[in-house]
């Protein structure tokens, strides 16, 4: 697949400037088709019989092997949720953790993570690391864990600064289980979860799937109580004795029946991309960089992953300046930063247009 034919599959590209990803990424041809072959069978067939029913249960269990592929972990380690944030709620909820506890986080996470962290009973510490160089990341967050430390919550790569902050070292060094929020991550740059405790993915962002998609992976599945139980969570239940077993493995805590048009978008979203992907974006992202260094203050460090930030006097209305000559991209509420994500689709011309409408 060429750059041409693979930027053809997204047509918002023919008339934007399309870098928003970290938000939502573009909709495709096949993933909007896929939608759409499914509402219409719907229609015409009722939205649900026996014969949907079981394509439905074998579609889920390619999405779930999708999603095993992309992080590089066993399938039975897979959830299949609606967002990371819910990821997040399935992680704290299940933790069990007490006043006594500690939880380390930073302070340039997402809502979808310190929400679930702040309502947790455990004490929240936040290493300060906004304004600080990415390379003092580590012993920053390190100093804030201690003997009560019962987790690590952090993300693969920072929303705002677009920094990618050392989860893997920080678990080697102390032991103690990391939360890994990976919305902004799974999709962009290779991601290999294996050592991660969890691992949470937003499927509608980099890798271009429906809404309301995503996954938890859980390395161990028994180390945490499922905590808020759906109708998959059970492989048999007794109603007369009103106790229910449990799935093997993670998909004891699938939250949801994802829409059955939802998952064919899904599957047709994980056939997108081509080889190449994060080889392009690394090189869209770095041009990016460059281009606006000449222009602004740029908050993002070279060789990091597909955000650039920079400062911007009026973030708001330079957002909507830039969308009025159709450049898409967004503003990061209470920072003075506007954001850029350069995906594999984005081309020199996407980013000469960003600079020059600048």
């Amino acid at each position: 697949m060429t750059f041409d034919e693979a930027r053809a599959q997204f047509p918002v590209l023919e008339r934007c400037a399309y870098l928003n990803a970290g938000t939502f990424g573009p909709m495709s041809h096949a993933v909007a088709g896929a939608i759409a072959a499914e509402q219409q069978r719907a229609l015409e067939e009722g939205r649900i019989n026996r014969a949907a029913f079981v394509r439905y249960l074998e579609d889920r269990l390619l999405v779930r092997e999708g999603f095993a592929r992309l992080l590089g972990v066993p399938v039975e380690n897979i959830a299949l949720t609606t967002s990371t944030s819910e990821g997040c709620n399935v992680v704290l909820n299940g933790l069990g953790l007490g006043a006594d506890d500690e939880i380390v986080t930073t302070d340039s996470e997402h809502f979808g993570l310190i929400g679930p962290l702040v309502v947790s009973p455990a004490t929240v510490r936040v290493a300060r690391i906004r304004n600080l160089p990415a390379a003092d990341a580590y012993e920053t967050i390190l100093a804030e864990v201690g003997p009560r430390t019962k987790l690590i919550a952090l993300s693969e790569v920072l929303w705002i600064t677009g920094h990618r902050l050392p989860w893997r070292e920080l678990r080697a060094a102390t032991g103690v289980p990391v939360l890994v929020d990976g919305a902004q991550s799974a999709g962009a740059i290779p991601v290999d979860a294996t050592e991660a405790d969890f691992y949470t993915v937003s499927a509608q962002k980099w890798l271009c799937g429906p809404d309301l998609t995503g996954a938890l992976s859980v390395r161990d599945p028994d180390s945490i109580r499922l905590a808020q139980p759906s109708y998959l969570s059970q492989r048999e239940y007794d109603l007369a004795q009103a106790t229910f077993e449990p799935h093997e493995g993670a998909a004891r805590f699938d939250t949801h029946f994802t829409p059955l048009a939802a998952t064919a978008g899904l599957l047709a979203a994980f056939e997108l991309h081509p080889a190449w992907r994060f080889e392009r974006g690394a090189e869209a992202s770095a041009r990016c960089r460059e281009l606006l260094a000449e222009r602004a203050e740029v908050v993002t460090e070279p060789g990091h992953a597909n955000l650039v930030a920079f400062r911007d006097a009026d973030p708001e209305a330079t957002v909507a300046r830039l969308a009025e000559a159709g450049v898409i991209v967004r503003d990061l509420p209470s920072t003075g930063f506007v954001r850029v994500s350069c995906g594999w689709w984005t081309s020199d011309e996407d980013l000469g247009r960003l600079v020059a409408t600048l």
